[in-house]
């Protein structure tokens, strides 16, 4: 139970899973969360959207958040030939995963910042530098990894709950890369907006 009263999903019959819960609570803050994600992860980029995604799921994972870490690992694999495995290889052990030596680079700066934006190094910039990444793709990594941080902390900071079946992520993983972010979380609001209309 989240630490404070949350939309309910009617379906559910409980609150809505994850980020869905305080973005139902708080639309006017769920939409420029929701437009910057966009533009970060599905926006115009010399990294594809799967890459941008892998980024999003690593340091979800280095935050310990289930909900982040699953929802966009399911997004990133739809986007990567449905390849799970690779997504779960790039969470835990990217260093010996099957991605480019620049996208090991770009990791490694995320990393970093998911740790303490301070710890990122000339050297690591100079490693993505060498290894092909342009300066859009180090500001968009450095950035993607921030984003997440704060959007984790949000999740996992309010006591949201996250569902365990990992075909709930996959359908709505289907519906993001259709759709982008917002689309999603304009379906919850709208059921939100039916449950209390009923209730009247």
């Amino acid at each position: 139970m989240a630490w404070i009263e949350l939309p309910i999903a009617p379906e559910l019959g409980r609150e809505f899973p994850g980020i869905m819960g305080p973005m139902t609570f708080r639309p006017e803050t769920a939409a420029p969360i929701n437009e910057l994600v966009n533009i970060l992860l599905r926006g115009e980029s010399t990294l594809t959207r799967g890459e941008r995604e892998l980024i999003a799921t690593h340091v979800s994972w280095r935050n310990d958040c289930f909900f982040c870490q699953t929802i966009h690992g399911a997004v990133a694999a739809a986007q990567l030939n449905h390849d799970e495995a690779l997504v779960q290889r790039v969470k835990t052990d990217w260093e010996h995963a099957e991605i480019s030596p620049k996208m090991k680079t770009l990791l490694r700066i995320a990393g970093k910042v998911q740790q303490g934006g301070k710890l990122v190094t000339a050297e690591d910039i100079a490693a993505a530098r060498a290894a092909g990444a342009t300066d859009r793709e180090i500001h968009d990594t450095v950035l993607i990894a921030a984003v997440f941080c704060m959007c984790n902390r949000y999740v996992d900071g309010l006591g949201t709950w996250a569902p365990e079946d990992a075909g709930i992520y996959r359908e709505r993983a289907a519906r993001i890369v259709a759709d982008g972010y917002g689309a999603a979380t304009a379906d919850a609001m709208a059921q939100v907006r039916q449950t209390y209309a009923a209730a009247k």
